[in-house]
């Protein structure tokens, strides 16, 4: 899962950011509102963070801004304003939900993924099967046949993407930006390496082939589609 952080506060973005991408969130971190602007109506998140107070333009304008667009994006607003006017004010902009500093990261990642659950469009998309393989994106529980298996967390997140997507060809670059910032280097092999420690853990002890190379284009979890 994708998560926009736009906050300015140096020392609480690397907090969140580290938890979430140890939890297997693949994080984009903007420091500014303009950047967190251009990051939030061009990109697709599946939930973003948003403090009230930036540099430039101000979460709460950036809210407005993206539902005035129709972007359905959850928001969870962070500030250190408290009272029910604040509160009142964020929500009344466009935000989902309201979390005041100072926090605890549990509280604050149990928040974002109620927001994702409650704007998934359908009550059963918390579990994910292919054939004998099951993962539960809320539990994060990944088992084949009833059996667990224990993944890492870019491991979690390429499996969990790739089952989103069963049946489509996933190609590299959509890997990339799925599963690493923006401001990641392409120019590297980590795709075909992450696949290949997926691969050792979901295909070769159950003797399957789940996951596919479709050579010169990508990778495709279970049969194609038309």
């Amino acid at each position: 899962m994708r998560i926009l952080l736009v906050e300015d506060d140096q020392t609480i973005a690397d907090y969140i950011a580290k938890g979430l991408r140890e939890s297997g969130f693949t994080v984009d971190h903007a420091a500014t509102g303009d950047e967190g602007k251009a990051f939030a109506l061009n990109g697709e998140y599946d939930a973003a963070v948003f403090d009230r107070m930036l540099p430039g333009i101000d979460g709460l304008s950036i809210i407005a801004e993206m539902r005035g667009r129709g972007l359905d994006t959850p928001v969870l607003i962070l500030s250190a304003r408290q009272s029910v006017d604040d509160k009142v004010a964020g929500l009344q902009a466009g935000g989902d939900d309201y979390l005041t500093k100072p926090f605890s990261f549990a509280e604050l990642q149990a928040r974002l993924q109620a927001l994702i659950r409650r704007a998934s469009k359908t009550p059963t998309s918390s579990r994910l099967t292919v054939g004998k393989l099951e993962l539960d994106r809320f539990t994060r529980e990944v088992t084949h046949a009833g059996q667990p298996i224990i993944l890492h967390a870019r491991e979690y997140a390429l499996l969990e993407y790739m089952m989103t997507n069963a049946g489509r060809v996933i190609t590299k670059t959509m890997i990339l930006e799925h599963i690493w910032d923006y401001s990641f280097d392409p120019q590297t092999n980590v795709v075909e390496v992450l696949v290949h420690r997926l691969r050792a853990k979901v295909d070769k002890p159950f003797g399957t082939d789940i996951i596919k190379t479709i050579r010169g284009v990508g990778y495709v979890l279970g049969g194609t589609k038309a």
